[in-house]
């Protein structure tokens, strides 16, 4: 399979096909979900035909590159792949650094 060069997981547009590890088109990518205050990659919301959207966790993500995702795991496996969640994320005051306190940034996500 020909997906292109590898692409930072930043880069991924919305509608890029997402394959298992055997190969087979499982659907399309909906949403790319990341922890930005930490530069940490949580995964992608995938959106597959039959199952609606689905979760994929970062750890299940092989490799993104220009035309395609593709999944370590099988086309079976992901068809047992959890919904997203639903709703805005929650925060949580918490205590500060010094200069958090000075600001007034006080909030954590939960």
């Amino acid at each position: 399979m020909d997906d292109g060069h590898a692409i930072h997981y930043t880069a991924l547009e919305p509608g890029t096909p997402v394959f298992s590890s055997d190969e087979v088109k499982l659907g399309t990518v909906r949403e790319v979900l990341d922890n930005y205050a930490e530069h940490i990659f949580d995964g992608i919301v995938m959106e597959m035909p039959g199952h609606g959207l689905r979760f994929v966790d970062a750890p299940e993500v092989a490799r993104t590159a220009e035309r395609a995702v593709t999944l370590s795991i099988t086309a079976a496996q992901a068809a047992e792949l959890p919904p997203p969640e639903q709703g805005p994320p929650v925060f949580k005051p918490r205590g500060g650094g010094r200069l958090s306190r000075l600001i007034g940034g006080r909030w954590k996500k939960q």
